[in-house]
């Protein structure tokens, strides 16, 4: 089968034939109908995380935000079947650990990441496998789309884990995003579904745009601005909670600057090699006005329901952040134009 393989970090992106997967007796094999084009993929393929113990090695099997269909099955699989349409999740828990068995297998110590880890091959391929299956497959009713199941990837399912999980909200807050990614559109969409009141906050005048159209009641343009005064003007005193959807120092350190007191910080972009894994913080306000400090991976599997009811009582529609399809050979290219930023939205790739 044809997938798109890392062999030097930086260098363009390759496809080669590898052989298909054969499911572990707790695992199946997926045929794979859409994956989403994520800025993770990126920083994997740059070689960025080593300052984390978090670099994907060369040779790995990319990309992780898959959808499709059941076509093998391992002995000990108990719940999924032949047939099943599923999503996978990249944080893949084993289902036995005290994380796991507690609602938290995103953070599983034994857990692997889909497209990342050596012993998870990722899904820019025909076919993926999914280990540990009863615990991570995540069943999907027959009208959801794989593309906008796809678009839901790691971004949907990390910015609503961020914003229903990690922080408290209530109707009315104010929620700011840094950064209008694929992530960071998602948490603005979310937002919006969750009735809390939105800022975004971006360089690309396009991508506030899109913000907008999803939900955003202001946006910052940060070319132009003091974003942590704009952002405070803007929600009268700053936001009961902001996001870091990038990860760039800038970012991180507008974030906290721009909440009110008793306000919660959530870092969802991961650094690249500029930061390498470390930004400094005004950590003197943030004990004099008890701001607080979260980290988001992902969703724990047990939560998916969540998420999934949001889609089918049409609150949230990832499909509206899905800006291009791409065939499979176009995973190098459009990854590539990443590191301009010269991508808008969510790009799937829905032929293989």
């Amino acid at each position: 089968m044809r997938a798109v393989v890392l062999e030097e970090y930086g260098e363009p992106l390759v496809i080669e034939d590898v052989p298909r997967p054969d499911p572990e007796p707790h695992g199946v094999v997926v045929e794979v109908e859409a994956c989403g084009v994520c800025r993770s993929d990126w920083h994997a393929w740059m070689g960025h995380g080593e300052w984390a113990d978090d670099r994907v090695p060369r040779g790995q099997i990319l990309g992780h935000e898959p959808a499709g269909t059941v076509v093998a099955v391992g002995e000990r699989v108990a719940e999924v079947r032949e047939g099943d349409r599923v999503a996978l999740p990249f944080n893949l828990g084993d289902g036995t650990c005290p994380f796991c068995r507690n609602g938290h297998g995103n953070v599983c110590p034994n857990g692997l990441g889909l497209g990342f880890h050596p012993d998870a091959p990722g899904a820019f391929a025909e076919q993926v496998h999914l280990p540990w299956a009863d615990y991570n497959a995540m069943p999907l009713p027959d009208d959801l789309d794989a593309r906008d199941v796809a678009a839901l990837g790691c971004r949907f399912m990390t910015a609503f884990h961020a914003l229903a999980h990690r922080v408290s909200l209530a109707p009315g807050d104010w929620v700011a995003v840094h950064g209008c990614g694929g992530v960071g559109l998602s948490a603005v969409h979310v937002a919006d579904a969750l009735g809390v009141r939105v800022v975004a906050v971006d360089v690309r005048e396009s991508a506030l745009d899109r913000a907008a159209s999803l939900g955003a009641d202001g946006t910052v343009d940060a070319r132009d601005a003091d974003v942590p005064e704009a952002v405070r003007t803007i929600t009268d005193g700053g936001a009961h909670v902001s996001l870091d959807a990038l990860g760039r120092a800038e970012t991180c350190r507008n974030s906290v600057a721009s909440l009110r007191r008793r306000g919660e910080h959530v870092q969802i972009g991961l650094t690249t090699d500029r930061e390498r894994g470390e930004v400094s913080l005004p950590t003197d306000r943030m004990a004099m006005d008890e701001l607080s400090f979260h980290g988001s991976r992902g969703m724990p599997p047990t939560r998916y329901d969540e998420l999934l009811g949001l889609l089918s009582s049409g609150d949230v529609d990832p499909g509206r952040l899905v800006s291009r399809e791409v065939p499979l050979e176009e995973v190098p290219e459009r990854l590539a134009a990443m590191t301009a930023y010269e991508t808008e939205g969510v790009e799937v790739v829905t032929s293989f």
